[in-house]
């Protein structure tokens, strides 16, 4: 059974955190100003740390993260950036019994992957300093799945590369972060979801190889469908082939209902969407509907 928190409410508190890369100042106030429209944003002073290519040392980002946690005042948390680090937090991290809804992509796939292991509803969408250059559809589409009751708008548009409909839970992320996670324990199941893959920067040698490591881990065995995201960066300068060419070669290999370009991920629009509900992936029509809404 999912567990899922509470609709978020205009005013709720919410915390800022970073437990993935430095980011840059302007674009974070930015992110923050979006917030503080419609919730009160609270976020440590220390947030502006910086260790290498860290957001500060380990010791930092975990308190901070657990904190807002553990902190009942706390409506829900939204992460400042990707980049990379979370996945160095996984295994002291303390996951409450009540949820509360977490916000972000790319990086913070790994946060989704250990918070839907325990069963909690997710929110892959903006981080904070990439919600300041989201256009207003985006943001009001954000609001509308941290506070409604209805089901997320579905997806639509997206480019059929395996036919077929199928439904289950919603899993995944970013396609190389979930990857680094396969023969750890902070994966959630797979068995009869629908996974949804992004990816930024990675050739498209680097994408087969990436997507290779799932098929002989034995990932498309489990799942049912896959919804893809944007792949932004993808390409191989002068090559005769593209990154949505190998995509494609790769999908129709698994024999699974695939649909891609969903406006989910590293492109200039990131569509929000609860991760953990129940969702039916239409291939064939390129949808992704969500039967159930992230809160409760």
């Amino acid at each position: 059974m999912t567990l899922k928190p509470p609709p978020l409410r205009p005013t709720d508190t919410v915390a800022i955190v970073a437990p993935s890369g430095p980011f840059d100042r302007g674009s974070f106030e930015a992110g923050v100003g979006v917030l503080q429209s419609r919730y009160r944003p609270v976020f440590a002073e220390d947030i502006i740390s910086t260790q290498r290519y860290l957001a500060g040392s380990d010791d930092r980002r975990q308190r901070e993260l657990q904190t807002a946690l553990d902190d009942p005042s706390v409506k829900a948390i939204f992460c400042a950036r990707g980049g990379y680090g979370s996945m160095r937090l996984l295994p002291k991290l303390r996951v409450p019994a009540t949820p509360k809804l977490v916000v972000g992509f790319s990086d913070i796939t790994a946060l989704h992957a250990v918070l839907q292991r325990e069963c909690w509803a997710c929110v892959h969408g903006p981080v904070v300093t990439q919600l300041g250059r989201q256009p207003q559809a985006s943001v009001e589409r954000l609001f509308c799945v941290l506070e409604s009751w209805d089901p997320a708008p579905p997806l639509t548009g997206a480019q059929t590369l395996v036919p077929g409909t199928v439904e289950g839970p919603l899993v995944g992320g970013n396609l190389a972060v979930f990857g680094r996670l396969l023969g750890t324990p902070f994966l959630p199941p797979l068995e009869g979801a629908i996974l949804l893959l992004e990816d930024v920067g990675e050739r498209p040698y680097a994408l087969d190889r990436l997507w290779t490591h799932l098929a002989l881990a034995g990932v498309f065995s489990k799942i049912k469908g896959l919804a893809l995201g944007t792949f932004t960066q993808c390409e191989e300068r002068d090559a005769s082939y593209s990154s949505a060419d190998v995509l494609r070669t790769l999908a129709q290999e698994t024999g699974l209902p695939c649909a891609m370009n969903f406006a989910v991920g590293h492109g200039e629009i990131n569509l929000a969407l609860p991760l953990g509900v129940a969702t039916r992936l239409d291939a064939s029509a390129g949808t992704l509907t969500f039967l159930e809404s992230g809160v409760a």
